[in-house]
């Protein structure tokens, strides 16, 4: 019998690993539809929250999540999302409701540069949990060890 603990190893993703995803639209001349269902994105859904009226010059995100993976979308507007793993970074332009950029677990996010009137929608992979967040930047490069 096996009586040493054993460790979870975090999930080592790289910026490599975050993707612009396609929102399958149903365009109308009325206004065009854009369907997010289970099946599009590499998770099953669990969560999803908008940031609105965002004051200029203001960022948000700042963490990264030990399990959770995130789906973010521009539906208003346009940011920019700044996406670290610790050893690259990457900055990306969200500015179209039909793309989306897919965030998996380990990736540092920070979200700048709002557009006045943007809506930042976020889709996630599990209910919000206080403990999954790391919002210490130090804490971060030591949880996610290269």
């Amino acid at each position: 019998m096996n009586n040493h603990p054993t460790k979870t190893i975090p999930v080592k993703n790289t910026v490599k690993d975050c993707i612009i995803i396609d929102i399958p639209t149903i365009k109308d001349h009325r206004g065009n539809l854009a369907v997010i269902e289970n099946g599009i994105l590499p998770f099953k859904m669990q969560r999803v929250y908008y940031i609105f009226n965002i004051p200029a010059g203001a960022y948000r995100g700042a963490h990264a999540h030990k399990h959770e993976t995130g789906f973010m979308i521009a539906i208003s507007g346009s940011f920019k999302v700044l996406l670290d793993d610790g050893i690259q970074k990457k900055e990306v332009l969200l500015n179209r409701p039909d793309k989306g950029l897919l965030i998996p677990t380990g990736i540092w996010r920070e979200i700048k540069d709002f557009s006045q009137g943007s809506v930042c929608l976020v889709v996630n992979s599990s209910p919000y949990n206080e403990a999954d967040y790391i919002r210490d930047y130090d804490e971060f490069l030591t949880y996610f060890k290269k």
